[in-house]
């Protein structure tokens, strides 16, 4: 091999350049880098002249710039349909007009493509660990006290915890549990009850009387301990004021006892913007109040690779802030709003190869529901049913928009109808849904077209995607930063790039935390 100097030295600097770069930005846990951090806030919190009494704090599980982006752009072509004769661009959400964006990185002690357990525990107590453990250092031998137990023990706050999906799933549990595994959903229950938190909002709770299904329930745990518990719309709406604490279960429960997808949800569903502004009224006190939000959502559709539901999710996301906007408008001197992701799933982008520089996001408005609506409503009885597949056409054209050749007519959206490559990939999806057969993930091509889905849903969305000029590269997390977006009291400190520590480090320095 040939000794090339210039390029060796070339190589040096750029390397030199990025552990420089690691040093000045990183939330790395060493004593020289903590320091720089402290240094750093110290110096930022002399011109911080107000301090928040109210604090919202916003996480889109899964949410990065191509999520909210996507969602803004896609607002902004139905406005002016699929070929406008000059683009006007996106229509912002609400978060995206904040005075301050900053970026944060999203690594964990085990990858750069971190998972939400790890991600939450380092916004939730400035420290990293590894994938799957939630406030528990790599050892699993110490528990971090996270910002909404500080908050309410040292400063006396109302907290609450708000999710799209399951009151104890990794993002919820980050703020009041400290357990080795995010699969505790049992143990992250119990400390639920115990962190006497005082209002908590969602998803029903996984594993409720433990794994063997003989532990007494949580529920029943957290009506000992003095909570309302409401799992009904109408004893949601009699929870007020003046309800002690309480935990509030959806009505109508989706996949997984999730909330329901928002291009799922009917009129007589609660929004995830209704849990916040019921949140409100409970909390809202003289001392002050604590509110972490998640959209848990849009991270289980960039999963599936569902742009649509990933879309709608988002913008139901950006209401949930309006609703926190609107409590700043009369607080505009004592609240925070904090808006992030804890990490971006799916490898999501806004282009693809088949469409060129184009896109026709306006084509998502036709899709009715998610993809796991369809596979419970309509997959499930195509097994049953052996529905054959000229049947199962004209649903997908009703619920997607897709058109077959045969089936289109003059008024057809030629950018909506099935091309020969896209009619075969469907076909060969549909029979490997109605085989029976699981997946093969040791198979790279079934693995590739399918991820662990339904092969059929998949495929549909991933066609409908694709025809929008939309593409995902995962079905897993990936490694991009996160926006960070503020407004109000204290908004200055998120300026900037730094590592999602930091989002911890700034509240805890703002507050005066111990």
């Amino acid at each position: 091999m040939k000794f090339n100097l210039k390029k060796s030295i070339l190589s040096l600097l750029i390397c030199a350049s990025v552990v420089s770069t690691a040093v000045i930005y990183g939330g790395n846990n060493n004593t020289a880098d903590a320091e720089s951090t402290r240094v750093t806030l110290s110096e930022k919190l002399k011109s911080v002249t107000k301090t928040p009494k109210y604090i919202f704090l916003f996480i889109g599980d899964g949410m990065s710039y191509p999520q909210f982006q996507s969602a803004s752009d896609y607002l902004g072509a139905l406005e002016q349909g699929n070929s406008p004769e000059i683009l006007k661009g996106g229509k912002y959400l609400s978060f995206m007009n904040f005075p301050v964006a900053g970026s944060a990185t999203t690594y964990d002690s085990s990858s750069f493509c971190p998972d939400s357990a790890s991600t939450a525990t380092s916004i939730s107590t400035g420290h990293k660990t590894y994938s799957g453990v939630i406030n528990m250092n790599e050892a699993k031998t110490e528990k971090f006290e996270t910002v909404a137990e500080k908050l309410k023990n040292q400063l006396g706050y109302e907290i609450g915890v708000v999710t799209s999906v399951n009151l104890n799933h990794a993002t919820p549990a980050a703020f009041y549990a400290h357990q080795p595994s995010r699969n505790n959903y049992y143990e992250i229950g119990r400390e639920m009850v115990e962190s006497d938190f005082d209002y908590f909002a969602g998803g029903g709770l996984l594993d409720p009387e433990g794994k063997d299904g003989n532990s007494e329930s949580i529920y029943t745990l957290a009506e000992k301990a003095g909570y309302t518990v409401a799992d009904t719309k109408a004893e949601a709406e009699k929870v007020n004021a003046n309800t002690d604490k309480a935990v509030i279960i959806g009505e109508t429960l989706a996949d997984s006892d999730s909330l329901s997808y928002e291009n799922d949800r009917t009129d007589s569903e609660w929004a995830l913007a209704d849990y916040v502004k019921k949140g409100i009224e409970v909390l809202d006190n003289d001392k002050g109040f604590f509110m972490m939000v998640e959209g848990g959502k849009i991270d289980w559709a960039c999963h599936a690779n569902d742009a649509g539901s990933t879309v709608n999710d988002t913008i139901a996301l950006s209401n949930a802030v309006d609703e926190a906007i609107k409590f700043y408008n009369e607080h505009p001197d004592e609240t925070l709003i904090l808006v992030t992701g804890d990490h971006e799933t799916g490898g999501l982008t806004i282009g693809y190869a088949g469409t060129d520089y184009d896109t026709y996001l306006a084509n998502l408005e036709n899709q009715k529901i998610s993809y796991a609506k369809f596979d419970s409503d309509y997959v499930a009885k195509y097994k049953e049913n052996k529905t054959p597949f000229e049947t199962v056409l004209k649903d997908i054209e009703a619920n997607f928009g897709l058109v077959a050749k045969e089936n289109a007519k003059e008024d057809t959206n030629e950018k909506l109808i099935l091309t020969d490559y896209e009619y075969n990939k469907l076909k060969a999806a549909y029979d490997k849904t109605m085989s029976g057969e699981e997946v093969d993930k040791s198979n790279q091509e079934e693995y590739v077209l399918y991820g662990t889905y339904e092969p059929l849903s998949v495929t549909i969305t991933h066609i409908l995607n694709n025809k929008s000029g939309i593409n995902f590269a995962s079905y897993s997390h990936t490694g991009l930063p996160v926006a960070v977006f503020a407004k109000g009291a204290g908004q200055s400190l998120f300026e900037g790039f730094y590592d999602n520590t930091d989002i911890y480090n700034n509240i805890a320095g703002l507050m005066g935390l111990k």
